[in-house]
């Protein structure tokens, strides 16, 4: 444990105006509400996580989502990770990961017939052309052996875990691609948890009582995380320790790509469980150094290292800089850093009066979206307790719990909306995931929310598309996606910053197509595109409410 004075030393607590084309607080609009249509839109789906009484920590994580167009019809389909049976709690028929086809705001499960059932006890996914064949491929982490759906491009999977050598043995949780050398494929960052034996389950609880519980963290020893290097035929080689982001005591569940320095390479954020985070900086040589301590954000303000849970960058004030979000356990209230621009964070979580709100909740899933299209990003958190029975064991709080929407002022301030927001966001639950997509094209932005032993919540977005919008899909060179490309929109004085990622949050992947909310401007000044590597593109006078498509190969070297 660091000294807290040490800890807080590297930060930097200076205030300065966010970047806002006035000065004046945003009113967070009261006409938009969220309705969960998960039943009308044809999603089935109940997770399963072999609880029957025997307190198996593997019960507690839960499992994400992902919104991928697998099909490449334009729209973005659903893919939801489930557990399995544990030792003494059979489950029949087994329960099996599932994905859904979208077509028009509509699913179908096509599980069976794209090949992907898979009945281990899974966690987290992510979505990318690893490689460049035109067609978005699948990883999904696992409680041991995971798997990659490499794409036949004909609606169908195939498992090649084995052949390109990403199998994983380890408790493996949030995973992510990105071109982290910049050499034209995807590399995989694959997050891993604990050592956990199912044989040698510990009893914790209140034994003088009889009354067990699930374990803490602190109970188990971490396990290093894996970056897997793209040989670009087809396998992966394990750089983790040449690379510098080997850490065998990580605990790590979130993990977020994001070009934090502004320096055109994607650095790693990792949020770990009881330990502290890890902020890996990439040098541009195929190694990284982590600065998590020396930015400020390895521990909270404090200098205690929290229990983080999931994670996302996002420029929250508009100035081109990222910021960064990660959700912590009961207490310990989420953590919001500002990024100041000259390498180092401030722990804003008070200032913005996100942290005091989220005090009550265990937060997991995390994301920066604009719900209401006015021009800043808002701030999605999904909670959800851990213990079932908390009032046995003199706990306070509830099990299942109220997720947060928090709407962005445009000064540094938030305001909580959720119960503001319609039927949807009322709802309690345990949730862990969150994906985000404009689902249904009616452009604005939706939620998909995974429960743990619930059913998945599909909140359809009603009247965020009240206020104009672009969206912004880009193709890369030679891939389907475009994933680390930064897309900067600009109206007048000012901007808004977004990058296309992989997997973020908590387990989970969103939709790969940008929205940008453009409040009442009908028309953008200027789309300015830095493709990975380097290449640039600009777009003039681009018309609102409209989906444009940016192929890499017209971009060019220099300023756009």
């Amino acid at each position: 444990m660091v000294p807290a004075l040490a800890a807080a030393a590297y930060y930097v607590y200076w205030q300065r105006q966010p970047g806002t084309s006035n000065g004046s607080p945003r009113a967070p609009a009261s006409s938009i509400t969220f309705v969960d249509v998960t039943e009308d839109a044809g999603l089935q789906f109940q997770h399963f996580d072999g609880r029957c009484g025997r307190k198996y920590y593997l019960e507690t994580l839960g499992s994400g989502a992902a919104f991928f167009d697998y099909d490449g019809d334009g729209d973005p389909d659903i893919y939801l990770v489930n557990g399995a049976p544990l030792p003494g709690c059979p489950a029949s028929p087994p329960p099996t990961d599932r994905l859904y086809e979208n077509a028009g705001g509509k699913f179908t499960d096509v599980t069976e017939r794209a090949g992907v059932v898979d009945a281990r006890y899974g966690h987290g996914c992510a979505a990318g052309d690893y490689d460049g064949d035109g067609d978005l491929d699948l990883y999904v982490t696992n409680f041991r052996d995971n798997v990659l759906y490499r794409n036949n491009g004909d609606r169908t999977f195939t498992d090649v875990a084995k052949e390109a050598g990403v199998v994983e043995s380890r408790w493996s949780t949030s995973c992510a691609f990105a071109d982290y050398d910049v050499d034209g494929d995807l590399d995989l960052y694959v997050v891993n948890y604990i050592e956990f034996d199912i044989e040698k389950n510990p009893w914790c609880g209140l034994k003088e009582k009889g009354i067990q519980a699930y374990c803490e963290p602190n109970n188990f020893p971490g396990q290093p995380d894996t970056l897997y290097r793209n040989n670009g035929d087809g396998t992966f080689a394990d750089v983790t320790r040449e690379a510098g982001v080997y850490n065998p005591n990580g605990k790590g569940l979130g993990v977020d790509w994001g070009d934090y320095d502004n320096d055109g390479n994607p650095d790693i954020f990792v949020a770990n469980d009881s330990n502290e985070n890890n902020l890996y900086r990439n040098h541009g040589n195929g190694t990284f150094e982590d600065v998590a301590f020396m930015v400020g954000v390895a521990y909270s303000k404090h200098g205690v290292a929290q229990n983080g849970m999931g994670t996302a960058f996002g420029d929250l004030d508009n100035d081109g800089w990222l910021d960064l979000v990660v959700t912590n356990f009961v207490r310990q209230g989420n953590s919001l850093w500002r990024n100041e621009r000259n390498g180092f964070f401030s722990d804003v979580s008070a200032s913005s009066r996100t942290g005091p709100v989220s005090y009550p909740y265990i937060g997991w899933g995390t994301e920066f979206f604009d719900y209401d299209n006015d021009g800043y990003l808002d701030l999605f958190l999904a909670n959800g307790h851990i213990q079932d029975n908390l009032v046995e064991l003199g706990q306070e709080g509830t099990y299942g719990q109220r997720n947060c929407l928090f709407h962005n002022a445009g000064d540094g301030t938030f305001t909580e909306m959720s119960s503001q927001l319609g039927p949807g966001m009322r709802l309690e639950d345990a949730s862990r995931g969150a994906a985000f997509a404009d689902y249904d094209l009616d452009g604005d932005i939706d939620i998909l929310v995974t429960n743990l032993n619930g059913p998945a919540r599909l909140l359809r977005n009603d009247g965020g598309n009240r206020k104009n919008w672009l969206a912004v899909k880009l193709i890369g060179a030679g891939r389907a996606d475009a994933i680390g490309a930064r897309v900067t929109v600009r109206l007048g004085e000012s901007l808004q910053m977004r990058e296309v990622r992989s997997g973020s949050g908590y387990l989970s992947q969103n939709d790969l197509h940008l929205l940008f909310g453009l409040s009442d401007r009908t028309t953008v000044d200027r789309v300015e595109i830095r493709w990975p590597g380097g290449k640039k593109q600009a777009l003039d006078r681009v018309p609102a409410n409209q989906t444009i498509t940016v192929t890499e190969e017209n971009g060019s070297k220099g300023q756009p």
